[in-house]
């Protein structure tokens, strides 16, 4: 009897952890949005109390390192001379940097530098001079920015400020396969958020914020 027990204990346990791992992919959106949100907000204070231009990368750099590619994030700042003015392509490494779940991926096609009207490309940018992890070797990384003020400047434009957007979604990547690919049970699965021109952030309650009515479809 104790026996029998036992093993209706453990199988109870094995179905729990069976189910828990089913529903498991949808997790990361929702663990990464606040893991993100807190490194915007970390360089916007870089910004402001270092007194210089301060930038988030999303590493774009190589699809072969499966780890970093559209995985990895992390802040950097603009170095000073002894006056206080910027040094030319000198940049350095704030902390460090941050890795999706896995099966989560950074979305090119939905992060826009005008979230309303889903348009403008993020702006790339390559990065020596700061550490062999980091250093670019091919394409570099997309960045979102802030100046010194704490203003996000890959908003402003001529006429104002358009609200750029931060998206990411589950995705999976197959064998020598260089892009994710969304899946049927991950299409429901991107969020993220706007980026606010004093560099507060609105979340994306539901993914039908991002696109309209439609399912995403692409990274």
């Amino acid at each position: 009897m104790e026996l029998l027990v036992v093993i209706l204990i453990i199988t109870v346990l094995l179905t729990l952890g069976a189910a828990g791992f089913r529903n498991a992919g949808g997790k990361g959106v929702s663990t990464a949005i606040p893991s993100t949100e807190a490194i915007f907000d970390e360089a916007r204070s870089v910004a402001v109390g270092k007194g210089t231009r301060s930038r988030v990368l999303i590493d774009i750099d190589d699809p072969k390192i499966e780890g970093n590619y559209l995985r990895r994030m992390f802040v950097i700042f603009e170095k000073t001379d002894d006056n206080g003015d910027p040094i030319p392509n000198a940049w350095e490494l704030s902390g460090k940097a941050y890795i999706f779940p896995a099966k989560t991926y950074f979305s090119r096609q939905y992060s826009k530098k005008n979230h309303k009207s889903q348009s403008g490309n993020l702006d790339t940018m390559t990065l020596n001079g700061v550490s062999g992890m980091y250093n670019s070797k091919k394409a570099g990384y997309l960045y979102y920015e802030f100046n010194s003020e704490g203003i996000c400047t890959t908003g402003l434009n001529g006429d104002g400020y358009d609200a750029p957007s931060f998206v990411i979604g589950s995705g999976a990547r197959g064998k020598g396969q260089e892009e994710p690919r969304t899946t049927s049970e991950g299409r429901r699965d991107f969020g993220g958020f706007v980026i606010w021109r004093n560099g507060a952030t609105s979340v994306f309650r539901n993914p039908t914020q991002i696109i309209g009515s439609e399912e995403p479809t692409t990274f």
